[in-house]
């Protein structure tokens, strides 16, 4: 069964705003989870621009499943093994960037990563590695020991809302996936997916987890967030 991951930093994006407490991500990441998401994603970024401490924290103290993402430094790991999430997704992270452009430059800091991988490894938290889709990648992965890979979905996403030929992005995507559940690693996929990309990149059997953020939220304000993720997991799950 494919899993929904939901990721809430938008929510705290839209509080931040007019400062205050509302909208809460404690309380919207519980409503995830009973609205049928499998775990709930944050990322704490370096420069707190939406998700903070405090959010971690008091998420961390429930019994929802977190998916922390964090940037591959030895303060973010830190955080990480105190707070203890069931999983972390290591990410790439520029203060100046919109949202996460890329991935992991895993040949450029092998070493680092993998150092962070083990410690993870050790508290028996669940790591995945958020890269681009090349088999590159994917080979390095496995040399770090990590438990799973998040495919960055942003160029598919985009080719697929302007209407063009995504045919060998999609391609490529499935055949990084293949390859990486036959050194078995997980597969996971993320960024920039709506309704059609989500349908179409669902059709790779490898994909175990979507983990879909903006989208959801900014669609969450017409239809509401119970029919966003019910519509969601209709097209993952089927």
């Amino acid at each position: 069964m494919k899993r929904l991951g939901v990721n809430i930093d938008h929510v705290a994006t839209l509080r931040n705003a007019r400062g205050g407490s509302h909208p809460n991500p404690i309380v919207v990441a519980k409503e995830v989870i009973k609205f049928g998401a499998d775990s709930v994603t944050i990322h704490l970024r370096e420069d707190r621009r939406h998700i903070n401490d405090i959010d971690l924290k008091k998420i961390s103290r429930t019994k929802i499943p977190i998916n922390l993402e964090i940037a591959c430094n030895y303060e973010m790991l830190k955080i990480a093994l105190k707070n203890n999430p069931k999983f972390v997704c290591l990410v790439p992270e520029k203060r100046k960037e919109v949202t996460t452009e890329g991935g992991l430059n895993l040949s450029k800091y092998n070493k680092k990563i993998k150092y962070i991988v083990e410690k993870l490894n050790k508290k028996k938290i669940r790591t995945s590695l958020f890269i681009d889709p090349t088999l590159k990648d994917i080979f390095y992965s496995k040399k770090i020991n990590a438990n799973c890979v998040e495919i960055h979905t942003g160029k598919i996403s985009n080719l697929i809302k302007m209407k063009k030929n995504y045919l060998s992005e999609f391609k490529k995507i499935k055949k990084c996936a293949k390859y990486a559940v036959s050194l078995g690693i997980e597969v996971h996929a993320g960024h920039g997916m709506d309704y059609k990309t989500t349908k179409i990149l669902s059709k790779i059997n490898e994909i175990k987890e979507f983990n879909i953020g903006h989208f959801i939220i900014g669609e969450s304000i017409s239809i509401g967030l119970k029919n966003v993720i019910k519509k969601i997991n209709k097209i993952i799950k089927k």
